[in-house]
């Protein structure tokens, strides 16, 4: 297994450097100004963000003052629409007759763009981080809640069956049975709810009223025309999403490492 592990991770780095080769030889044959090639946004992302002194960690105040706030905003956002969503989730999914009567609002709700909302954030909370914190957690908190309520609805009845036949009490049912048989589906859940923080948050950060982070320097490079900038910006959402999806499933794998390893015996 860990062979194999090895060679994907080798076979994914050579697909990427072949991509990014690629990516570089078609902008240099086009030459177009709008598609700088990936050498130049590189050069461009070093010189902004990672040119900084060591005890920095080599962040420049550019980074500081920009891609930490940005990571703070999804951080907060993502913490308390993952928090609200599984509290819900857990609320509707334990009652049928709940379930049942908040089905067709919570399906409503979910299909509304966040987007199409902003004014409303806007005239609530007004502008600043208190309307991009209350955007993100509305736009996140759907995938938890849905997927929460589905794992806490197929528990299998024989499981609590056997919760009253020993008497548990509802906290043990909870936590013994419950909370682990829905765990594989609030984790599904909790990873779209992660990727689609990192994209509210920087939609939040396109509005008026925000004088830092990721979105706000696109605005910037974009309103300067500096291509090389917005392209740099685009480069490091990419980067940011993946290395947060790759976080989030070592996480996943082990705190449900008892969950593949039953799929793979009933397998």
């Amino acid at each position: 297994m860990r062979g194999r592990g090895m060679r994907t991770a080798v076979f994914r780095t050579l697909v990427l450097a072949g991509l990014v080769l690629l990516w570089e030889l078609a902008t240099l044959v086009a030459a177009s100004p709008f598609f700088p090639p990936p050498s130049t946004i590189m050069t461009r992302m070093h010189a902004m963000w990672f040119s900084g002194p060591p005890g920095t960690l080599f962040l420049t105040d550019l980074a500081i003052g920009n891609i930490l706030p940005s990571l703070g905003r999804m951080a907060l956002g993502f913490a308390g629409g993952a928090l609200a969503g599984v509290v819900l989730g857990l609320a509707v999914g334990l009652s049928a007759r709940a379930y049942d009567y908040l089905d067709g609002v919570l399906q409503f709700l979910r299909a509304i763009p966040p987007p199409a909302l902003v004014t409303v954030f806007l005239v609530v909370f007004g502008f600043g981080l208190r309307m991009q914190l209350a955007f993100i957690v509305f736009s996140i908190v759907w995938p938890v809640l849905l997927n929460t309520a589905d794992g806490a609805r197929s528990v299998e009845p024989l499981h609590l069956d056997t919760c009253k036949a020993f008497r548990l009490s509802h906290t043990e049912r909870l936590v013994r049975v419950i909370l682990p048989s829905a765990l594989p589906k609030m984790f599904a859940g909790l990873r779209l709810a992660l990727s689609l923080s990192l994209i509210v948050m920087v939609f939040s950060e396109l509005l008026p009223g925000t004088t830092n982070g990721i979105g706000f320097q696109l605005t910037d490079a974009y309103a300067t025309f500096d291509l090389p900038a917005m392209w740099a910006g685009i480069v490091l959402l990419g980067i940011l999403g993946y290395l947060l999806n790759e976080l989030f499933l070592i996480v996943e794998r082990r705190v449900l490492g008892w969950h593949h390893a039953a799929q793979q015996l009933v397998g």
